[in-house]
C-alpha cells in the first residue's frame, strides 16, 4: 500500500486551514469580502481601515469556540450590531454572496467534489450533504450554525467600518461587549469538558506481554457499534475486559485524541489542540514510543498523515488517504501485515479510517456507517488470524477502541456532542480477565501508561492516565 507522499502531507496541512473552524473563519471572511469588493466596485478602497477595526473581533472568534448550543447565542451580537448601525441595503447582497460561497464550499466543493476525488463518494453526494452541514455541530468549517453568524457579523462590521472611515466609540465598546458576552457564556455555560486526571500516573504492577496490538476503529460510535453485526470484535468484548465508561478528550479531534492516547497527557500539556499542528516539533511531552525505545523495544502507529505532525516519521507509518473508501481499510490491514512480517514491532497501533470517513461523507445515522463497522470487524479478524499464524498472539494483548465517536451531521467530532464523548474500549489476552465489565470512569489517557507497563517499560513522564489494572489477572508468585 502506498504511503502518504510529501505532497499529500503538505496538502493535508493546507486543507486543515479550511477544514478546521478556527482558521477557516478569518480566511473565509477575508476572501469573501475582498472578492466581493473587486466584483462589485473594482477596487479595495477603505479595506485597510475596516480590517483594522474588525481585527479585534477576529481575535475574539479565534479565542472562543461557542461549542454546541452556545453557537445559538452567536446571532445576538450580529442582531445588536445591525440594530445599532442600521441595516444598510448594501449588506444584503454581501450576506447573500457570503452565504452562497459558504454553501458552495461545504456542500459542493467539500461534500461532493473533494470527497469524490479523494474517497470515491458519489457525484450526487450533495443531495444528502447539505442536510448534514445544517445539523453539524463540530469544530470544523462545516458547522453552518456556527460559521454563518460569525462570518455575517464580521462582514457587516468590516463593511460598515470601510464605508464610514471614522474611528468612533462603537469600535471600542462593541468588541469589549462581545468579549464580556463570550466570556460569560463560556465561563458559566461551557461546563461539559471532560474532567481529566491532574495527578501523575500512579505506578502499579501489570503482567507483561510480548506484544501489544491496538486496533483503533477511528470515529466508531458506541451505539452504532452495538447496531452492527461484528462477530469477531464482539467475541473479544465478551471474552475480555470492557471499560464501559471510557471517555475521550476535548476537543475530540483525531490528532488531539491520538496525542493523549500515546502520551497519557492532557491536551494542554502535550500541546495539540486540533488536527492542525501549528508547531514544528509535535507533542511537547514524553511519548509511549520514547519510553519503549529506552527499553530497546519498537512501537509503531499505522495511520493518517496528520499523525506525523504529532509523533514524527520515526514512529508513524503513514497511509495515503487518497483512495476509494471501500478499499481504504483493506489496504491498511494489508500494510499492517507487512509491518508485522518485516519489522515485528512490540507495539503496533492500527488506525482504520473507513468508518470515520463514511461518517464524515455520508452521516453516522445511515446504514453505510454500520456497514463500514462490519467491514472493519471482518478485516480485523483477518489481521488477527495472520498474527495467530505467525505465532504473535501467544503472549499478546489486544486492545480494541475508538479515539472518539461521531455526532450527527457530517460525522462531526470536536465539541463532544451526543455520540462523541464515550468510546468503545476493551482488552483481550491471556493476562486479561474474561467477561469483566468495568464501569469505573476512565479516559483514553489511560492507554499510554497501560501499554508501556504491558511491555515492561516505564510510564511516560507526563502521563496522567490511570493504569487499567482492573483488567489484568494477578501474577502468580
Amino acid at each position: 500500500m502506498k504511503s502518504a507522499s510529501r505532497f499529500e502531507k503538505v496538502a493535508a496541512r493546507m486543507w486543515n486551514l479550511l477544514n478546521e473552524g478556527k482558521p477557516f473563519t478569518p480566511i473565509f471572511t477575508i476572501g469573501v469580502f475582498l472578492s466581493y469588493l473587486i466584483l462589485t466596485q473594482g477596487s479595495l478602497s477603505g479595506v485597510g481601515f475596516g480590517f483594522l477595526m474588525t481585527l479585534p473581533l477576529l481575535v475574539l472568534y479565534w479565542k472562543f469556540d461557542f461549542p454546541l448550543f452556545l453557537r445559538n447565542y452567536l446571532w445576538l451580537p450580529l442582531i445588536v450590531w445591525l440594530f445599532i448601525e442600521g441595516t444598510d441595503t448594501r449588506l444584503l447582497p454581501l450576506f447573500a454572496y457570503g452565504a452562497g460561497l459558504y454553501f458552495f464550499f461545504t456542500v459542493f466543493f467539500w461534500g461532493t467534489i473533494y470527497y469524490h476525488l479523494r474517497i470515491g463518494t458519489n457525484w450526487l453526494n450533495f443531495t444528502r450533504f447539505w442536510k448534514l452541514v445544517l445539523k453539524n455541530s463540530d469544530s470544523t468549517s462545516g458547522n453552518a450554525q456556527e460559521q454563518l453568524p460569525k462570518v455575517g457579523l464580521l462582514l457587516a462590521y468590516w463593511q460598515t467600518a470601510s464605508i464610514e472611515q471614522t474611528l468612533d466609540w462603537s469600535y471600542l465598546w462593541f468588541p469589549l461587549g462581545l468579549f464580556l458576552f463570550a466570556w460569560i457564556l463560556h465561563h458559566y455555560l461551557f461546563d461539559w469538558k471532560p474532567k481529566l486526571p491532574i495527578e501523575s500516573t500512579v505506578d502499579a504492577p501489570i503482567p507483561t506481554s510480548q506484544k501489544v496490538y491496538v486496533l483503533i476503529v477511528d470515529g466508531m460510535r458506541k451505539d452504532r457499534y452495538m447496531a452492527a453485526n461484528t462477530p469477531f470484535l464482539e467475541r473479544l468484548r465478551q471474552e475480555g475486559t470492557e471499560y464501559t465508561n471510557m471517555e475521550t478528550v476535548y476537543p475530540a479531534r483525531t490528532v488531539v485524541c491520538f496525542s493523549s492516547m500515546f502520551t497519557g497527557a492532557r491536551p494542554e500539556e502535550h500541546g495539540i489542540h486540533s488536527n492542525m499542528v501549528w508547531n514544528t516539533t509535535g507533542v511537547k511531552t514524553d511519548t509511549v514510543f520514547d519510553r519503549l525505545r529506552d527499553f530497546g523495544k519498537i512501537g509503531k502507529i499505522l495511520g493518517i498523515a496528520h499523525l506525523v505532525d504529532a509523533f514524527g516519521a520515526k514512529d508513524v507509518h503513514t497511509v495515503t488517504a487518497v483512495m476509494h473508501n471501500d478499499v481504504a481499510d483493506r489496504n491498511i490491514v494489508d500494510r499492517a501485515k507487512q509491518i508485522v512480517q518485516q519489522e515485528d514491532p512490540d507495539l503496533l497501533a492500527i488506525q482504520l479510517i473507513g468508518t470515520d470517513q463514511t461518517g464524515h461523507s455520508r452521516g453516522t445515522l445511515y446504514s453505510e456507517y454500520v456497514q463500514k463497522i462490519e467491514e472493519a470487524d471482518a478485516l480485523l479478524a483477518e489481521f488477527c488470524e495472520e498474527l495467530d499464524r505467525l505465532g504473535k498472539l501467544d503472549d499478546a494483548t489486544l486492545i480494541v477502541m475508538a479515539d472518539h465517536g461521531q455526532a450527527d451531521g457530517i460525522g462531526g467530532h470536536g465539541h463532544l456532542d451526543e455520540g462523541e464523548r464515550f468510546v468503545p474500549f476493551w482488552m483481550y489476552g491471556k493476562h486479561v480477565h474474561a467477561g469483566l465489565k468495568v464501569d469505573t470512569h476512565r479516559h483514553i489517557l489511560s492507554l499510554g501508561p497501560t501499554i508501556t507497563k504491558l511491555l515492561g517499560a516505564d510510564i511516560p513522564h507526563d502521563s496522567r492516565g490511570v493504569l487499567l489494572t482492573e483488567a489484568f489477572k494477578e501474577e502468580s508468585s
